[in-house]
């Protein structure tokens, strides 16, 4: 996969270390496509389990392929207890989870609403979140187009974010303060890519 996307989509990532070597860690990213889990997952060293809506899992082959890779199948109408339990599970084995904060696909060009569970998640299990901004991926596969196109990827790895336990579980307004801190920084990531396409245009 890693040698399909340098070769096909000339990816390129940035601050890999940035996600610690060992111990739990929650991996947040933006959302625009299909494409972004394996992205997530070739971006960094780590095994990443990821939450995806259990829809998903009904699709021949790549239901199949979740389930191998120790994907967490999520209920999305209400809270889902039995992938919360999981999430906390993995997060507290030391393994990493990767989720979208947004909760669906957005258009690539603004963040959508972040969902408190990210933080509540993090704030459980006594992990960092360590942001990822994912860009390009809105030319590889534009509305209507189902064959991916070789527009070129980006991937930023922000530094981790400690959730303080203390007070986030039950504090709405500490949970909605720390989401969005984390698009902020997520979004923060993306303008990377923005500053470096300036400067690309500077020097022609």
């Amino acid at each position: 996969m890693r040698l399909i996307l340098k070769l096909y989509f000339r990816w390129e990532v940035y601050g890999k270390d940035n996600l610690p070597a060992v111990g739990g860690a929650l991996l947040a990213a933006n959302h625009v496509s299909y494409l972004d889990p394996p992205l997530m997952g070739c971006a960094v060293d780590r095994h990443v389990h990821f939450m995806a809506k259990k829809e998903l899992f009904s699709i021949p082959g790549l239901g199949w392929l979740m389930r191998r890779f120790g994907s967490i199948p999520v209920e999305r109408k209400g809270s889902d207890r039995q992938a919360i339990r999981r999430a906390l599970e993995l997060l507290q084995s030391g393994s990493v989870v990767g989720i979208f904060p947004e909760g669906t696909r957005g258009d690539g060009k603004t963040l959508l609403k972040p969902q408190p569970g990210t933080v509540l998640l993090a704030a459980k299990a006594g992990v960092p979140i360590v942001p990822m901004a994912i860009t390009g991926i809105e030319r590889v596969l534009p509305p209507g187009c189902w064959l991916p196109r070789p527009a070129k990827i980006k991937i930023f790895i922000g530094e981790p974010i400690e959730i303080p336990v203390n007070g986030t579980r039950s504090s709405r307004d500490v949970l909605n303060g720390y989401s969005q801190l984390v698009m902020e920084r997520i979004d923060e990531l993306r303008s990377c890519q923005k500053a470096a396409a300036g400067r690309a245009v500077l020097r022609m």
